[in-house]
């Protein structure tokens, strides 16, 4: 008796809970992720504490909270594949007749729920540090757009690439060297919008509108190619 295949939605499901799954029981991915965020707060006090005054930190927060989720982020994503890489389940899966674009989209959409559980913690921890010696603006908590904007980007660049280093020597560093430079535009446009929202000074919608839709842009064109491209980059 021939038996129905699983149609695309239903393998994504699969997938996504297996990862989440696998999360959920060790708690190896978030909880690294966790402490290493904690680590760069820590930096960050020991380096802004002695000198930086509220005012100082509020403006350059944008650029801050960026490098906290870039730096964690590409902690989680250097983790991404080791558990299939170490017990050969990437291989497993390529035999499995299915469309390989499945496989990035469910990576890519447990790889943005791991860092937005990070972010849930390491924000209003950065918050409660560093911005509650000034009044908040009026506009501050527009700044979880862009943050949220940027994430998807990164979570969705960042599983391509963890694919490609997967296999590598020093895969850690090489994925740091080709994520950075790519997500620059995004980096950039996030920083802007997020500090414009967190400063609230006149014209800043100006500036978050502009740099919102520019960070958008960039997450369509690259999440499109990205998924385009992951059937020829995980077979290769």
């Amino acid at each position: 008796m021939n038996r129905k295949r699983p149609s695309a939605w239903q393998q994504y499901k699969t997938l996504l809970k297996k990862d989440l799954q696998r999360e959920f029981r060790t708690k190896e991915m978030v909880t690294s992720m966790g402490i290493y965020a904690i680590l760069v707060l820590i930096i960050f006090g020991a380096s802004l504490g002695q000198s930086a005054t509220a005012d100082t930190i509020v403006k350059i927060s944008g650029g801050l909270l960026w490098v906290l989720i870039v730096f964690t982020g590409l902690l989680g994503l250097n983790r991404s594949f080791s558990y299939e890489k170490e017990q050969s389940c990437l291989e497993g899966i390529l035999l499995v007749p299915m469309d390989r674009s499945v496989i990035y989209l469910a990576k890519a959409t447990s790889n943005l729920v791991f860092l937005l559980a990070v972010e849930v913690i390491a924000i209003p921890l950065y918050y409660f540090f560093f911005l509650t010696a000034s009044a908040p603006s009026e506009t501050f908590l527009y700044m979880l757009i862009p943050l949220f904007v940027g994430t998807v980007g990164i979570s969705g660049v960042g599983t391509i690439l963890s694919t490609i280093t997967v296999n590598t020597r020093g895969r850690d560093v090489i994925l740091a060297v080709l994520l950075i430079p790519l997500i620059f535009p995004l980096l950039y446009a996030g920083v802007s919008a997020t500090g414009a929202m967190i400063v609230g000074a006149d014209g800043c919608w100006d500036t978050f509108t502009v740099s919102l839709a520019l960070a958008a842009g960039y997450d369509v064109v690259m999440l499109l190619v990205s998924w385009v491209l992951y059937d020829y980059v995980v077979s290769a």
